[in-house]
């Protein structure tokens, strides 16, 4: 009894003293006599979640066998039950920092509890605002370039002001809405695409109004939660009605899609029995072009003409692209926090961002390129 009364006695003066200092001075934190790293990410089951989950699994490895740091990945289904994980890390007490790869934003009282601690963490891919302001750093794919990317790409491809645009949104986080904001700012000629792999800058060819961006965005969109399923059950739904409108605008179907498993729902769609006939045949004799974002090797061989979709892709789509953003960043976002704890080399501020940029994978350079795979 005595132990346990002076363990948990240890246990709260370690989060009371943690609460009176916000160190942020790498290789100096109210942590820094712990030397675990906690990697917090989702369950490594299926899709790009899954996969950058498998790759700090990997990693978290790697440091073990190193030996400096001791590191844990802790896998969790939401948010609240990161949260739950939060509350053992700081009960544990000995936490060197944490990645925290953020599976909604209810898990926004967890790094509130970490800053509380004052325990370093790293927020990756889902940046919740409000605690963004206190990591160490803010580490993702650069999600206003995607969506820049995939605005240059469509209107390469014709889109113009009175088109017809289909949205496929990933959920109500940071991730999607910079995405649509890069998409939007480009257009408007807020903003340019910066491609790293042809490492060409292009602007838009047409300042669009705001109205004019608006009116293209707001009619025909829905979250899909980054989910096939959702996408084909949406487009089954409205198709008729995005079809007529399309056809009446000139014969042009544009789709935003925010991501490669959204992209497989429409294909799914086309591959089924859903659809009568008239609709594929309008579909097939209009022009459409889709986006995707990730780097699925299954769209990759969709686009090479390797899979069992790629005749349907070939039918009905007049262009097919993904924006790269691939999980492995996960591993990166666990580099910068050695770097962190290393003390030597950290040019970072507290809510500093830093974002991996990105580039066009479509059917001319695809052959280049090895995806992941999880669809």
């Amino acid at each position: 009894m005595r132990k346990t009364i002076a363990a948990l006695l240890g246990a709260a003066l370690v989060i009371t003293l943690g609460a009176c200092s916000t160190s942020s001075t790498p290789g100096e934190t109210g942590a820094a006599a712990g030397k675990t790293i906690y990697v917090l990410g989702p369950t490594p089951d299926h899709g790009w979640t899954a996969q950058a989950g498998t790759y700090a699994e990997q990693k978290v490895a790697e440091i073990n066998e190193e030996g400096t740091y001791k590191a844990e990945y802790q896998a969790s289904s939401d948010g609240e039950a990161q949260n739950d994980l939060v509350q053992n890390i700081i009960a544990n007490g000995d936490a060197a920092g944490v990645v925290f790869f953020a599976l909604d934003d209810s898990a926004k009282s967890g790094q509130e509890a970490l800053i509380g601690a004052n325990i370093p963490f790293i927020s990756f891919d889902r940046i919740i605002e409000g605690p963004d302001k206190s990591a160490i750093l803010n580490f993702s794919g650069d999600n206003w370039a995607v969506g820049a990317g995939i605005g240059y790409w469509l209107q390469k491809n014709g889109m113009k002001p009175g088109d017809t645009l289909v949205t496929l949104i990933g959920d109500n986080g940071t991730v999607s809405s910079r995405r649509q904001e890069g998409f939007e700012q480009f257009l408007q000629g807020e903003k340019e695409y910066t491609d790293k792999q042809t490492g060409e800058t292009s602007k838009t060819t047409q300042a669009w109004t705001a109205d004019e961006v608006s009116a293209l965005t707001s009619q025909y969109k829905v979250v899909c939660d980054w989910s096939a399923d959702a996408a084909y059950q949406y487009l089954e739904q409205t198709l008729p009605d995005i079809i007529k409108d399309a056809k009446a605008n000139g014969g042009n179907l544009y789709v935003f899609s925010m991501d490669d498993e959204m992209t497989f729902g429409f294909m799914n769609l086309l591959e089924g029995n859903t659809l009568d006939d008239s609709a594929k045949k309008d579909l097939e004799d209009m022009n459409v072009y889709i986006s995707a974002i990730g780097g699925m090797q299954e769209l990759y061989d969709v686009m090479a003409g390797n899979a069992a979709q790629s005749p349907i892709a070939d039918q009905y789509f007049d262009g097919l692209m993904s924006m790269y953003f691939s999980p492995k960043m996960m591993t990166t976002a666990i580099d910068y926090m050695l770097q962190y704890l290393d003390g030597t080399d950290w040019p970072y501020q507290p809510g500093d961002g830093e974002y991996e940029p990105t580039f066009i994978v479509d059917k001319t350079n695809v052959s280049q390129f090895e995806g992941f795979t999880g669809h």
